[in-house]
């Protein structure tokens, strides 16, 4: 019976050792242009150490098409995108998704991170 308050305890304190937030910088609305393409920037925090940084690959996701993202000048941790969105089109949604590496017992281990979904009004 100890054992088991042992490992539960262990496990409890293990899972809050992780915490990752994406942060979504773009603003919600934006005046529609003539070019149809509109800016989305996100910033990704986290404390997991195992985590390979260098390896972080974000995308913004719309609909079935995927974006690259490429990192914001001068700073660390943030990225941005531009996105096609339709004169017919009022409003899109899409999402952020980061592929990374991370380090394990023998080879690196890879995984991903999804951000919640996001709604961008065109005006």
């Amino acid at each position: 019976m100890m054992r088991i308050a042992i490992l539960a305890a262990a496990a409890l304190v293990f899972a809050g050792c992780s915490n990752t937030r994406i942060t979504n910088l773009t603003p919600s609305q934006q005046p529609r242009n003539d070019t149809g393409i509109y800016p989305v920037e996100v910033e990704l925090t986290s404390n997991q150490q195992s985590m390979q940084h260098h390896t972080i690959n974000p995308t913004v996701v719309v609909g079935d098409k995927t974006y690259p993202m490429r990192r914001t000048l001068k700073t660390q941790y943030r990225w941005e995108a531009a996105i096609p969105v339709a004169r017919t089109q009022n409003e899109v949604t899409y999402h952020f998704k980061f592929d990374y590496s991370y380090n394990r017992f023998g080879a690196p281990g890879r995984d991903s991170k999804l951000s919640s979904p996001y709604q961008l009004r065109i005006e």
